[in-house]
């Protein structure tokens, strides 16, 4: 027993809690408690969300005004309908799933608040489609009548890949089998010879010596849609309006960890962080980790909603997307916006 309460009896011990009572009442009533905040993620280090708190130093306001729980998805659709339950706040979605969540599941409130990161921007990388170099396939023709690999139906590879092959006059099965196989699984799919592709929009796999050393690059994203809004960060407007402080206080933390890891003097501590969080070698991290061998990712978080609406024009051109829309109608950069004027 505590020597405190033994001495000053039960009449102390109950004006001791009540007083501790008051005062998280009166906390609670003044502050709130911290405001959940739900993100997506599909691939590390591909995507931040899980990284974020590897620098809680950096993260400034995380269990003060709010909480971050990165949820991992097979891919950016099923993040579609997390959304559309309530089960998700934040969301990582491709430049090919963002219309389709607005258009199929009418989430008319859907805003682009920040960049994830863009493919293709010149001089920087995009995301490959290998095959091996003692196999079949020597040019895209030779695709016909084989089997290909994409991480998830509707996402930016399988948008890549099906508008190169429609160009070269080649239908998803009429003339080739698609499949889906997870990042972590495509480089044992194609050595195994299961499937004659792989799309790798992870530049992680791209690096590994064993898979280089047997296989080469048919064709790349940006040789099939020029530069893509490939990932993006978006919340429903409900959710930003309640919110909004806690949102700003976020994406302010999140972007300062953001510039920490693209500041090439961190570089070294960045690719040490990353290789002990996904227990790859960081030998296979170091030569392209937020290097420009990496996926461009704007400093300031703000997405250049033009290269989206370009990508949604050619969904449309191509017959992927019914209708189009006009992308500035559902964006929203005032939050990074704010949240970058916190950090200067």
């Amino acid at each position: 027993m505590n020597c405190w309460i033994s001495c000053a009896g039960r009449a102390g011990a109950a004006l001791v809690a009540a007083t501790t009572l008051f005062m998280a009442t009166f906390l609670t009533a003044a502050h709130g408690d911290p405001v959940k905040i739900r993100i997506s993620w599909v691939a590390i280090p591909n995507n931040l969300p899980p990284l974020l708190m590897e620098k809680p130093e950096l993260m400034t306001r995380a269990g003060q005004s709010y909480v971050v729980d990165p949820i991992r998805f097979p891919g950016t659709p099923q993040s579609v309908a997390a959304l559309a339950s309530g089960d998700l706040d934040i969301a990582l979605l491709t430049f090919s799933s963002f219309p389709l969540a607005i258009q199929n599941a009418k989430l008319e409130d859907l805003r682009v608040i920040s960049d994830e990161f863009t493919d293709g921007v010149p001089g920087y990388y995009s995301a490959e489609f290998l095959v091996l170099k003692d196999g079949p396939v020597k040019t895209i023709e030779d695709l016909r009548g084989k089997s290909v690999a994409v991480n998830v139906r509707g996402g930016g590879t399988d948008m890549a890949l099906r508008t190169i092959t429609r160009r070269h006059k080649l239908e998803e099965k009429r003339d080739f089998t698609e499949v889906e196989v997870s990042f972590g699984n495509m480089k044992a799919t194609l050595l195994e010879k299961k499937v004659d592709l792989v799309g790798l929009g992870v530049p992680a796999m791209s690096a590994d010596p064993a898979l280089r050393e047997v296989s080469r690059t048919l064709f790349t994203q940006r040789d099939a849609l020029g530069p893509t809004a490939q990932v993006i960060w978006v919340a429903r407007e409900s959710f930003l309006q309640r919110n909004r402080a806690a949102v700003i206080d976020f994406m302010a933390d999140a972007l300062r960890v953001r510039r920490y890891f693209i500041d090439p003097k961190n570089h070294h501590e960045v690719v040490d962080l990353v290789s002990r969080v996904t227990k790859q070698p960081a030998a296979q991290l170091d030569s392209w980790l937020f290097t420009k061998d990496d996926f461009y990712r704007a400093p300031d978080g703000v997405l250049d909603i033009n290269i989206l609406q370009d990508n949604i024009d050619k969904m449309v051109q191509l017959g992927f997307l019914k209708n189009g829309l006009d992308a500035k109608k559902y964006q929203d950069f005032s939050l990074i916006k704010e949240a970058a004027e916190k950090l200067n």
